[in-house]
This record gives structure tokens, sequence and C-alpha cells, in this order.
């Protein structure tokens, strides 16, 4: 007798079965597989190799059955199925050969001949039934009407039959034959029910096919036979028709195309009477007018870019510098690389116009995009195309009129973006700044990704202290200093001049600005770090020169101090300048601004009264601290003050009271007034300080350290204390300033106050 290991086959009594030979073979081990062999069918509870089977493998009923064909060259076996059986006893031996007790299991004789053979009449009815709808249902007619029993259909439609093993099983292990005969109905019925939906399906499905192909066909003669009329008479070409031409040349993604091609269905649909055609015809006018393909990386020149740059700047060495190393990067990469430039500096020291030198110098299209006051997100990402007057953002708005897909975009004043009940544009610009999202930003009115990656963006702003540190922390922060008188006086004479009266109809031989009258017009006129408003003082020259060239073109007008003091309608810009005679509790201080430095005095005064501070000059919380840990700071340094300081109202003041003051920058200075007011020893007013204070006497650093300098030395100062930390930034500090200037760096408190003598 041969144990065969079957998985989810189904098994009935007096059923025929086909077998593979190598299975049985495999189970048989060496005896030879001959017609009238016994075997016994178990049903695993697993799909695994003979090889993995154990006596736990196996549910406990089976089946008897008797070989009575065997094909060794088609290779399989017919077992007639004979009555079920209990498997006791199962042992897997090392050869793979399977032996068990068995023991002969009864059905439950519940179902009579008569019922059995009328299920089995509408069984093969309904067999016919379904393979009729096939081109092949004649074929099997034979092999249907050879069913004899219910049993026997199950057995020859196992392997088509999708259902589980166990549910195959419960049919095998089912006494009643009743009930078992209902089991194989159910399971025969769903499956036929199935395919007959299945080829109704497929048969719909090629009448559809069949129908889009016909359709397919006749659009494309119509086509055809539209592009030859088109040709004939180009300038009847619809706007269907050049869209459909555009989309086809554009380059765009695959994504893009799709939504590009749904919307033009809808544009076919709709018709141009339609409320939608304008806008659906606005959005195709608007995407397939990008530049969607990538743009060959160029070969740039470092000396051109650098020569570049020095013909539209003066100066900034610093900033033209890490310009270069961009551009060299970006070169040998062959492809936009690097961090995003943010300059930060005050107001016309060439920021945004430095962004057109750069696109200059590497051959590419410039767009700016101004941000200040923008607050609403869609002015970054767009408009959805579900509101009227939907628009695209400003970026891709940007990259539009650019015309290619990897200009030079200078997104000016970023520190202004301001967040509203919109959403937040400095949020929606991380995407856009992020490289490794912006290959796929998507502009919600686009509803498309589309790949920024190639674009050099570069940022400006008058400060980084307003803009958020998410953004911040994307870009790179390069500082512009304020331009000192040379420069300014160089940069007067080279290019503001020149375009001045070129934009005022003036010819070079008609006006001559002398050196000292732009000298003047810097000292006197201008209050700046960068050189906008001297800009405009020039155009104003140029203007009221212009009158006079006008009704004398023959004569040569040179100006000078004297003559442009006498034409110029505005008075001149007052500078603090050092005080000329030094007197206890005042110590000239050194301000940053927006404009550039300033210098500003600390003034201290004891009045009579109950130990009261004063505080006045509109100073911040930050200076108001400042002050603060100066009074204990001379109170631990001079101990014998305490009794000044309970005895009377200490009052601090800081001239021009209407210009709000605040920063981490006065410590020193406010101790240093404070200390020579205790002890009655005037400061120097020709020495200035910045810097804070620590409640333990260190000095610690600051910023702006350039424009302040630059305003002592404006304002006549000689020597300067500043943070020892600061040493560092004094390589972005003019030539020219260090050499008027004695700067000494300090670390201690006690070290500035022994230097003006009051210790």
């Amino acid at each position: 007798m041969i144990v065969i290991p079957v998985y989810n086959v189904i098994l009935a009594p007096e059923a025929s079965i086909y077998m593979s030979l190598e299975q049985v073979q495999r189970s048989a081990g060496a005896k030879v597989i001959i017609p009238g062999e016994r075997v016994v069918i178990l049903v695993t509870k697993e799909n695994e190799g003979i090889n993995n089977l154990n006596s736990e493998s196996f549910y406990p009923i089976g089946i008897s059955g008797t070989i009575r064909e065997v094909h060794n060259h088609q290779g399989y076996v017919l077992v007639r199925t004979g009555y079920r059986v209990d498997v006791e006893n199962v042992e897997v031996k090392s050869d793979n050969t399977i032996s068990a007790t068995i023991t002969r299991r009864n059905d439950s004789e519940d179902m009579s001949a008569e019922v059995g053979a009328e299920k089995l009449r509408a069984l093969k009815q309904a067999m016919r039934e379904f393979a009729a709808g096939f081109e092949w249902g004649d074929s099997i007619e034979y092999w249907i009407s050879q069913i004899d029993s219910v049993d026997r259909a199950a057995c020859a439609m196992s392997p088509w039959l999708d259902t589980e093993n166990e549910k195959r099983y419960e049919i095998l292990a089912e006494d009643s034959k009743l009930r078992r005969a209902e089991m194989i109905e159910e399971l025969l019925y769903g499956f036929l029910e199935v395919g007959r939906i299945t080829n109704e399906a497929m048969t719909s499905q090629q009448e559809e096919h069949q129908r889009m192909y016909r359709e397919s066909a006749i659009k494309r003669q119509m086509e055809h036979l539209q592009k030859e009329l088109d040709e004939m008479h180009p300038e009847n070409v619809t706007d269907i028709q050049k869209f459909e031409q555009k989309i086809a040349e554009s380059g765009m993604n695959e994504t893009a195309r799709k939504e590009a091609d749904k919307v033009l269905n809808r544009l076919k649909q709709e018709g141009n009477h339609s409320p939608e055609a304008g806008m659906l015809y606005d959005y195709l006018d608007f995407v397939t007018g990008l530049s969607w393909k990538k743009e060959e990386s160029a070969n740039i020149n470092l000396d051109d870019a650098r020569r570049i740059l020095d013909e539209d700047h003066y100066g900034l060495s610093k900033v033209k510098d890490r310009i270069v190393q961009q551009i060299a990067v970006m070169n040998l990469k062959k492809q936009q690389s690097g961090s995003i430039l943010l300059f930060v500096g005050a107001p016309g020291t060439g920021k945004t116009s430095i962004g057109k030198s750069i696109a200059r110098a590497l051959g590419r299209e410039y767009v700016r995009v101004s941000l200040g006051g923008v607050h609403d997100e869609s002015d970054i990402r767009g408009h959805r195309r579900t509101y009227i007057g939907a628009m695209p953002g400003r970026i891709m708005d940007g990259i539009s009129k650019s015309g290619v897909s990897n200009p030079v975009m200078v997104l000016d004043e970023v520190d202004k973006l301001s967040a509203s009940y919109n959403g937040s544009p400095a949020s929606a610009l991380l995407e856009v700044l992020d490289p490794e999202q912006n290959n796929t930003f998507t502009d919600h009115y686009m509803n498309v990704p589309y790949d920024l990656s190639d674009v050099l963006f570069i940022c400006t702003a008058n400060t980084a202290d307003t803009i958020p540190e998410p953004l911040l922390n994307r870009m790179e922060v390069i500082q512009f200093s304020g331009y000192t008188p040379i420069e300014k006086l160089s940069i007067a004479k080279e290019h503001l001049v020149p375009k001045s009266m070129e934009a005022m109809g003036i010819l070079p031989g008609q006006m001559e600005v002398t050196d000292e009258a732009l000298e003047t017009l810097i000292s006197e006129y201008t209050m700046e770090a960068g050189v906008r408003g001297l800009r405009k003082r020039i155009d104003t020259l140029c203007r009221i020169f212009a009158v006079k060239v006008s009704a004398n073109p023959d004569e040569k007008y040179i100006v000078t101090p004297e003559l442009l003091r006498d034409e110029m309608d505005e008075r001149p810009v007052k500078h603090d300048q050092v005080l000329t005679d030094p007197k206890p509790g005042v110590v000239t201080g050194l301000a940053w601004t927006p404009v550039g430095g300033e210098i500003l005095y600390i003034e201290t005064m004891f009045t009579k009264g109950k130990g009261e501070i004063i505080i006045t000059g509109q100073l911040g919380d930050v200076m108001k601290e400042s002050a603060r840990i100066a009074v204990s700071l001379v109170k631990s340094i001079f101990p014998e003050s305490e009794e000044l300081f309970n005895e009377n109202d200490l009052h601090i003041h800081v001239p021009a009271g209407a210009v709000p003051k605040d920063g981490p920058s006065a410590g020193i200075a406010l101790t240093t007034a404070l200390a020579s007011l205790v002890t009655g020893r005037p400061v120097d007013p020709h020495i200035a300080m910045t810097g804070e204070v620590a409640l333990r006497g260190a000095v610690t650093p600051i910023g702006g350290l350039p424009e302040k300098l630059m305003a002592a030395e404006r304002a006549g100062i000689t020597r300067a204390f500043i943070p020892e930390e600061n040493e560092f930034d004094l390589k972005d500090v003019a030539d020219e300033v260090k050499e008027k200037i004695d700067i000494k760096t300090v670390s201690e408190v006690e070290e500035v106050l022994q230097a003006c003598g009051i210790l």
C-alpha cells in the first residue's frame, strides 16, 4: 500500500483523480508503480515539501484508492478512489515514504438515489450552459456526459476551483452524503457563476475595445485630414491645435503632461463659449509657456566672471570672493550646487544689483521677486484653480517671465515677510530653497511638480533677526558692510555721476563734479551705510544743473562745494561729532542702525532722591537690563559708591529720545559712564567703546563692528575699545578706518576703566 500526501485537492469516494507520476513514485520509494496497486491518499495541513513532512502534518481523515492506469510517457497516474478512512500512527520514514494505520470510515446513507440523480442532472446542465459561452464548449460535451456522480464532478473540477485547502478537506470529512453533495453543489455553482460573469465581462470589454479602436481610427483620420487643411491654410489653426503642438514639444514630465492633456480635453468638451473656457485657456497658456527642458551647463570663465563683478561693483571683495567660489563649484560639477546665498546689509549696499551682475557673469537670465510685505502663502505657492482670478505664485511667475528653467532669481527683502490667517509665506519658502525638495516644487495653480533645482536663488535682507530660524538655516549669510567715504567717492565718480548725467541728458563736456563737491555730498548730505541716498542727491544735483544746461548748452558747469551749498535746496545732514569738553558721567558709545553705524552718548547724573533709577531716551528691554547690570558692577568695583546710589536718584539718558534704541552693545559704555560719574573723573570724548558686559565683569562680543567703527572714524574718534572676541571681525573693517583709529580689544571691564584713567 502506497501512502500519497496531497494538498489543496478535493477528495471524494468513488471518483477519478489524475495524479503526477513523479509524485506517486516519490511516495512509493523503490516500488514499481503498476495498475491495481492500492493507495491511501492523505491531506496535508500546510503546503510543505515531502522532505519537511512529519506525523503532525496530516489531517486525521484520508481516502483509499486503487491505481487504474499508469501513463509513463505522459507522466500521470489515474487513481480510482474507494472509501474514506480514519488515519492513525502516521510515520514519515527517512526515505520519505509514509506508513499509517487506517480504518474504514462509513458514510451516512441519508441521500436517496433519486435525489442524487436529480442533483447530478442539474449540475451537468449548469456545466453545459457555462461551457456554451466559450468557443471550446462543444469539445467538452463528451467529458461532461461521462460524469456519473456529484463527487466525481467535484474531483474533476478540483484544479480550477479557487478555494482553501481547509474547505476542501471539510468536504472529505463530511459523513453525510446529502450534506457533502450540498457542499459540493455550493462550491461548483459558485465557480460556474463567477466564470459566467467573467465571460460576460470579457465579452462586454471586448465590444467596448472594438468601439474604442474604431473611434480612435476615425479620430486619427480626422486629425490627418485636419493637418492637411492646416498646412494649406495656416492662418486657420485653432487654439486647441496650438496647445496640442505646444504640449507635444514642451518636454513636460509625465505628471504635467497628463494634467495638461486633461485640461485640454476639458477645453475641447466645454467649447470656447463655456464660462470656464477662459480659465482653462489661461492655464494651458501658462504651463506650455514654461521651459520644462533642462538647460545645458555652460563652461564659465572665472576671470571673466570676476571682471564683470568688478565692473559693476566697487569694493565688496569678500562678497565677490564668495560668489566666485560658488561659480567655481558650479563649473566643476556642471550643475547647480552649494548653499543658498543670503546677502544681509544696509539699504543701498548693492545686495540686489549684484544679483544682476551674477546673472551676467553666468550668462543666465535674471529675475527679481520682491517679497517685502508678502503675508499670504498663496503669493509663493499660487492660488488653487478652483478660485476665481487664480494665478500662479511669484516663484513660478518669475520662471515663466525668464523663459528658462535655470535663471538667477533674487528673492528681495525676505526679512520683511509676515504671517497672517492665510498662512506663512516664510514656511512656503522652505520648500523653494531646500535643494532636497525643490526638484518637485508644486505650485497650487499648476498642480504639477516643477524642477527648481537648476535655479540659482539669491536672497537679500536688511537684517537676519526677523527671518524665521528654519528658513535662515537653509541659507548662508554673507554680510554687506557699509561703504567707507573713500569707497563712496570712487563709486560716485565711476558709476553714479556718469549714470545720472546720462539719465538727465547732460553730456560729459557740459558738467563736471569735483571730488571736493562729492566729498561734501557724502559727508554733509547723506547719512547711510550704502549709496542709495547718495545717488538721490546726485540725481537732484544733475536735475538742478539740467535747467542751466538747457539755457546755456555751450557753457561748462563745474560743481564745487560752494556752488553745491548754494544750489542744493536741502539742509545738510547733521552727524554726531565728538564733544569738545569732557564731563564726568558722559561716555561715547557706538551703535548699529539699519542704515549703518552711529555714535551715541551715554549721559548719567545724580540728583537728590531715594535711590531710584530713571532711564530715558527710548531704551529697549535689553539696554535697560544692561543699565541695571552696569549699576551692580560699579557698586561692586567701587564699594564706597553705595551711599551715593542710596541717597540719590540715578538718571541715565541717551540723547535723540525720538529714536528707539535697543541691543546688546552698550553695556561697557554704561558701566564706564557710571564709573566716571561716581569717581568724578571725566573720560576723553575721543574714546569710544562697544560691547556687552556680564555680571562677572567680562566684556562679551557684539555685532555690526565694521559699521560702528566706520561711524566712529566719521565722528572723529581716535581710540576705540571692542570685545576681545570680536578681534576676528577686524578683517572686515576698512583699512582707512583702522589707520585712523587706535582699536584696543578688552576682555574685562577693569581694562577699560584703567585705560580711561578711572581706576
